[in-house]
């Protein structure tokens, strides 16, 4: 990426169609994307919408208003925090004199900043690609618009000005090689199944340190950045909870509004998370954490989820009143390390839910059966007596039937 183009200058455009959200909240949010594509957020003119205009979607007397903002702020972008057809973002860019992006196509970017795996940049490509290509006109008149720095990320311009044949058959390709790696990880996943292993999958809107958490719960050195949408590739760690193995997974974080298109291309890495045996949902303590909730429980019910869910209340280190709180959410501070220990207590309670911890009794005529079934346990100790060894043993209850044979102590 090119140096002249890390610290965009960007005004924001907030249409107000949502009565039930917080134009702060609305702001913040808006900002925090804007500043994870490495922008500057440096205005904002909040619209309420009674009317959509078909040319410029907000009203000609507003559009000449956020003119003069733009040009007194001297900004180099325009977000619009929505969605524009290709002739409102032209109208609106043609009008205010600067590149116009909207909402999608400013997530877009920020994905195309964060993909760091194959399959990753496929789906960022795929989803880019799909989105932009009914908007193309002739040789890429509305691309030409854009210019460079945020929202041309990912494919890149001259790509994506090629004839519309050479898209439409990139977009086919990417979604062959996707749908190869979606066969691969099923298969991982059927290997996972025979193995038996207990799968926790951490999941949220972005930014609300899900990564830092999966660091607390597996001791392991996974990326922490304050941005949004840091983790964009799926990470996991394998760990023992008492005694109890388990794969414990961070995905992609979930967001307002995130477009459908995203939706579809990252479906198959959302639903290795929804196949996890059991969700934590994370949220911030210092955020809107009921519309997070909200956000996340809302996705998670459109990938038809069934696992076991616990809602987790991280960044809670400064915050001192949780009365009202406590019954609904298991508060800790991933940051600080503070209250896992009630969060382990929770998820030791569902993991017993599926596991048996017992002492079984093993004559010593079977001890070489013992050692053979052993693979099946998740942890177990062997003592020996005078006529028989004994074992204590910790296993899936569905796998326990193979173990009957031994007497329970």
């Amino acid at each position: 990426m090119e140096e002249i183009f890390d610290r965009e200058k960007v005004f924001v455009i907030e249409p107000l169609v949502d009565d039930s959200l917080s134009v702060e909240f609305l702001i913040d949010e808006i900002f925090n994307l804007i500043t994870s594509a490495n922008g500057v957020p440096v205005g904002y003119n909040a619209v309420k919408i009674r009317e959509i205009n078909p040319a410029t979607f907000i009203g000609k007397g507003k559009v000449e208003e956020i003119r003069e903002q733009v040009e007194s702020l001297e900004a180099d972008t325009v977000v619009f925090d929505g969605a524009l057809s290709p002739s409102q973002t032209l109208n609106l860019a043609e009008i205010l004199g600067v590149k116009v992006i909207d909402r999608t196509t400013l997530i877009l970017d920020i994905f195309a900043l964060s993909a760091t795996t194959h399959e990753g940049k496929i789906q960022v490509e795929l989803a880019q690609l799909e989105y932009l290509y009914p908007r193309l006109k002739g040789k890429g008149q509305a691309l030409s618009r854009l210019g460079g720095g945020i929202g041309t990320r990912g494919p890149g311009e001259t790509k994506l000005e090629s004839d519309r044949r050479h898209i439409r058959g990139r977009i086919d390709k990417l979604k062959n090689e996707l749908a190869e790696l979606e066969t691969r990880r099923k298969l991982q996943s059927y290997r996972r199944d025979k193995n038996d292993e207990f799968v926790i999958s951490l999941v949220g809107y972005t930014n609300v340190g899900k990564s830092t958490l999966l660091n607390r719960l597996t001791g392991a050195d996974v990326l922490v950045k304050d941005k949004l949408f840091a983790t964009l590739d799926p990470t996991v760690r394998k760990t023992q909870i008492n005694g109890i193995n388990v794969l414990i997974s961070d995905t992609v974080g979930f967001i307002r509004n995130i477009p459908h298109n995203l939706v579809e291309a990252f479906k198959s890495t959302l639903e290795s998370a929804v196949e996890a045996d059991l969700i934590i949902i994370v949220c911030d303590a210092n955020s809107d954490y009921e519309k997070q909730l909200e956000v996340t429980t809302s996705t998670l019910e459109g990938l038809n989820s069934k696992a076991d869910t616990l809602l987790v209340l991280n960044k809670c280190d400064k915050i001192e009143n949780f009365t009202e709180l406590s019954n609904k959410f298991t508060l800790i501070s991933a940051r600080e390390g503070k209250n896992l220990d009630d969060l382990f207590s929770k998820i030791n309670e569902i993991l017993n839910k599926y596991y048996i911890k017992t002492k079984l009794k093993i004559e010593y005529s079977k001890l070489n059966e013992f050692t053979k079934l052993s693979k099946s346990l998740d942890s177990f100790t062997l003592t020996y007596g005078d006529d028989c060894a004994f074992a204590d043993v910790t296993v899936k209850k569905s796998l326990f039937n193979k173990f009957i044979q031994f007497k329970k102590v």
